[in-house]
């Protein structure tokens, strides 16, 4: 039996099949389902190889997992077969600050990761909302990012190499400890963002940046959407590149200030949340760059003046997320067409684009996001045992990927693809799409490695 093969390798303490278990192993944060067969878990390498020998030899899926915080039904057993619970491999294991690098086991939760970090003087900048609780191997499996991605790019910029279990049970390393290489084809990029469908990442070793001497926080409101989404094309094209830049539309401050009155926050059609950083000198010239493109566009700026200034107005975006389904009370959040990215100067279309669908529809829509990349979230919540309200959720979904592919743009632009988006990969990428789909065949034959996934 597999189950005596799998204990064989990891003992008994370690492999599950008890249907209790399993079932905590059954979902993701997404509504998207599945059952496992058996759950194991694994401590190195050397162990994940043996497992996947085993699955191999039995033609079994394999489903990598993290913490779970994914949103579309990534790490979920929806074809059943072996989940790894990877929460084991948790440790940092070299800090390299005279290399610049760090060296992690996929199981480091990124919150964790950056306290080590910070305490040398440096940080990892993708920096997702979930921190608190996401991996950063899944962070890496789904090419993740955050809020600093305007200035500091997205994970795919900080990984150097990966130590990755194939499907055979072979392990590679997909890059090497210099800072560039030029040699072969770059398939540490091809790892990240494959969303445990081509091998298992068991190590990665990560670039570090210095954290900056200092920062600033501004908020600018503004009258109408649109003009908020043309103060951040006009802020990007006037050379300021913030570290971050956050939208909330009318409905998520309304939600946050329902879940936090205390916070404090304006009722505008519109807000947008600034941080710049870097030198001194530097900063207070940002500012200045900031608020003269914001005022051009018709937004009212405030800079905050101290630490709870700056405190109060992230957290208040922070809370967006959990906050949605404070304006329709007794429904849930649903996600679908969440995660989206549009080229820069089209997000004041988009903006105004996604409020006309929801009215289309007869549901409210929360827009939030890192506008500064192009990258926008909605928040949809619904009755979810209403068959009329699911084909409402569907309609907005495919009205908002229409225009959004039409502008040239991407569906998922940081939560990955997993289950729910599966069926737009070959509309989204066209003949693109088959190339990958010839990847993961001569990579994965059998095609054991998180079936179901990304459409494959």
């Amino acid at each position: 039996m597999i189950i005596e093969e799998l204990r064989a390798i990891l003992g008994k303490d370690r492999v599950t099949d008890d249907p209790a278990e399993l079932y905590c192993y059954s979902f993701d944060s997404s509504y998207i389902r599945g059952s496992a067969d058996y759950v194991v878990r694994p401590q190195t390498a050397e162990e994940i190889s043996a497992i996947v020998k085993v699955a191999s030899k039995h033609k079994v899926p394999i489903v990598p997992r993290g913490s779970a915080s994914g949103l579309t039904g990534g790490s979920v057993p929806v074809k059943g077969g072996i989940v790894l619970d990877m929460a084991s491999m948790n440790r940092i294991l070299e800090v390299e600050i005279d290399n610049l690098q760090v060296l992690i086991e996929p199981g480091v939760i990124h919150k964790a990761l950056n306290k080590e970090l910070v305490k040398h003087g440096f940080f990892f900048p993708p920096d997702p909302g979930s921190s608190d609780m996401c991996t950063v191997g899944g962070l890496i499996a789904n090419g993740g990012s955050g809020m600093h991605s305007v200035k500091y790019g997205t994970v795919k910029d900080y990984v150097l190499d990966l130590e990755v279990v194939l499907p055979n049970g072979d392990i590679i390393h997909t890059g090497c400890n210099a800072p560039k290489s030029s040699s072969g084809y770059d398939l540490t990029r091809l790892f990240v963002g494959s969303e445990g469908t081509l091998g298992i990442i068991t190590k990665a070793r990560l670039k570090l940046y210095p954290l900056p001497e200092t920062k600033a926080i501004l908020m600018a409101c503004f009258d109408r959407i649109e003009d908020a989404g043309r103060a951040a094309v006009t802020t990007l094209s006037s050379g300021v590149i913030p570290a971050a830049m956050e939208i909330m539309d009318a409905s998520a401050i309304q939600a946050v200030k329902k879940i936090d009155p205390s916070l404090d926050i304006p009722d505008v059609e519109a807000m947008l949340l600034f941080e710049v950083d870097g030198y001194k000198e530097g900063v207070a010239r940002q500012v200045q760059g900031v608020v003269a493109a914001c005022e051009k566009c018709g937004g009212r700026t405030v800079v905050a003046k101290d630490k709870n200034e700056e405190e109060r107005l992230w957290s208040a975006r922070r809370l967006v997320g959990v906050a949605v389904t404070k304006l329709n009370p007794g429904k849930v959040r649903v996600y679908e067409a969440e995660d989206i990215g549009v080229p820069i100067k089209h997000v004041p279309f988009m903006l105004k684009t996604i409020q006309e669908i929801g009215r289309k529809h007869g549901m409210p829509l929360v827009t939030y996001g890192h506008i500064g990349d192009g990258n926008l979230h909605t928040g949809i919540a619904i009755d979810t045992r209403s068959e009329e309200e699911w084909k409402k959720v569907h309609a907005i979904k495919d009205d908002i990927y229409d225009v959004v592919l039409s502008l040239g743009g991407t569906l998922p632009g940081e939560h990955g693809t997993g289950v729910i988006r599966g069926s737009y990969m070959t509309r989204a990428h066209g003949k693109s799409y088959e190339v990958m789909k010839a990847i993961k065949r001569a990579i994965d034959p059998d095609g054991i490695m998180n079936p179901g996934k990304m459409g494959m």
